[in-house]
Parts: C-alpha cells; sequence; structure tokens
C-alpha cells in the first residue's frame, strides 16, 4: 500500500467524522433552543403580562445558539472539503 492511499484512505474517514462531528455538535443547539423557550414559556405562566420582554429576549438568544450551529455546518464543509 502506497503513502498515496493511505492518505487517500485518511481523507475519506475525515469525511465521515466530519459528519459525526457535526451531528454530536448539533445536540447543543438543540437543546439550548428547547431551554430558550421552555423558559418563555415558564416565564409567561408566571407573569403573562411580561410575555413581549420574554419573547424579545427568546428571540435574541435563539439567534445567538443558532450562529453555533451555523458555524458547525460551515466546518463540517470545510473539513469534508
Amino acid at each position: 500500500m502506497s503513502a498515496i492511499q493511505i492518505a487517500q484512505d485518511a481523507v475519506n474517514l475525515n469525511k465521515g467524522l466530519s459528519l459525526i462531528g457535526y451531528g454530536l455538535g448539533a445536540i447543543g443547539p438543540g437543546v439550548g433552543v428547547g431551554l430558550i423557550f421552555a423558559a418563555v414559556i415558564n416565564g409567561t405562566a408566571r407573569q403573562p403580562e411580561a410575555q413581549s420582554k420574554l419573547m424579545a429576549i427568546a428571540w435574541q438568544t435563539f439567534v445567538l445558539v443558532e450562529v453555533l450551529a451555523l458555524i458547525g455546518l460551515v466546518l463540517f464543509f470545510i473539513a469534508s472539503a
């Protein structure tokens, strides 16, 4: 087996590992979004008049959490290229 063949096998393995890594990395933002909106529902149930303020904060934090997922997606495509 030549060095070129070993390098090609390593590249193919890297694509699979980057896919698994992105899948595992997507768990965090998924849990984060669930926690954010669970807190909004909880807060709205306790104080209905604060719903608009809670939703504004929730959307801002939702965007921050989803940016992490998008960064992971970009890194996946960079690693698999």
